[in-house]
């Protein structure tokens, strides 16, 4: 049985009224953990329960420790998540609530994440954030299920970090025949290093994060997210901090769902009624692809600082 669940599939009337579409939301947030990450970290964590791993390390900031953390409770293997000083401490008690061991160590992901390979050996295996083929095939998972409900979507909105959900959307798409469905990248400004990659016309590392979406937070896109915006009709587009935050108010009035700025960078390209950048799409699917890690405390908080 596969570890993550179908998701609801939502018609959203308060943005089709707004953007004058048909808009489609994924409800990724509803996942157990959170988020859309448990579709590929599940199925990577299975496939390595399989052939005999007895402990699972993983490097992560957030949702995709709390993904290998839920999995492997589920499969009674013990996890191991480094974090960057820079994790929240609700993100640190999610994790740990799944029974995993959290160690933080250095101040971005990278650093978390070379202290994470140091820590295996035979027995164990590794479990990426974002960088895995097998793990982007499971997250394409979530559009078999909208052509599975058969919405005649024609467009896909889709918030980019790492660039694992973005790979797995595309992986979507051209198993199930629709290579040529134009998909819009969105990151925040300061977290936009896919955007900035495609404009230098070659992958770029940021000096660092300065937007608050830190599950954006890669300062590189991995290669796969970068060589598919060669080979796909894939349009990247920015949202400021403030814009974001503001989309994840007005989601969780609009749906009673709470959900990350990084997750509301997607849903803020409608909610800033971009009708350029909208034009070509009559009947979008968003991927609301959640995030555990934020309160609503928090995105006001956050709010207030950014004034």
């Amino acid at each position: 049985m596969a570890l993550h669940i179908h998701t609801p599939l939502l018609q959203s009337r308060p943005l089709s009224l707004l953007t004058g579409k048909t808009v489609w939301l994924k409800m990724e947030a509803l996942q157990p953990v959170g988020s859309f990450k448990i579709r590929g970290i599940g199925a990577v964590c299975e496939t390595y329960a399989r052939q005999g791993k007895t402990r699972f390390v993983s490097s992560s900031g957030g949702n995709a420790g709390i993904a290998a953390a839920y999995a492997g409770r589920q499969l009674n293997i013990p996890v191991t998540v480094v974090v960057p000083e820079t994790t929240t401490a609700r993100a640190k008690a999610l994790i740990e609530q799944e029974g995993a061991e959290v160690i933080v160590h250095g101040a971005s992901w990278m650093e978390a994440n070379a202290l994470a390979q140091s820590l295996l050996d035979d027995s164990s295996a590794f479990i990426h954030p974002f960088d895995n083929a097998e793990m982007w095939a499971g997250h394409g998972s979530l559009i078999d299920e909208a052509v599975e409900a058969d919405i005649g979507f024609d467009s896909v909105i889709v918030a980019v970090g790492g660039g694992g959900l973005l790979s797995g959307v595309i992986a979507g798409l051209q198993r199930n025949g629709l290579g040529q469905l134009p998909v819009l990248a969105v990151e925040t400004n300061g977290a936009d290093s896919l955007a900035q990659s495609v404009a230098a016309g070659k992958r770029i590392e940021l000096p660092a994060i300065t937007s608050i979406a830190t599950s954006l937070g890669a300062k590189a896109v991995c290669e796969n997210a970068f060589a598919v915006t060669q080979q796909h009709p894939v349009r990247c587009a920015t949202v400021s901090d403030a814009q974001a935050l503001a989309a994840c108010e007005q989601f969780l009035h609009d749906h009673r769902v709470l959900v990350e700025p990084a997750c509301a960078a997607a849903l803020a390209t409608l909610y800033s009624g971009d009708a350029a950048l909208l034009s070509e799409f009559q009947r979008p699917l968003v991927v609301v692809c959640g995030g555990a890690t934020a309160t609503l405390e928090q995105i006001q908080a956050w709010r207030k600082q950014l004034g």
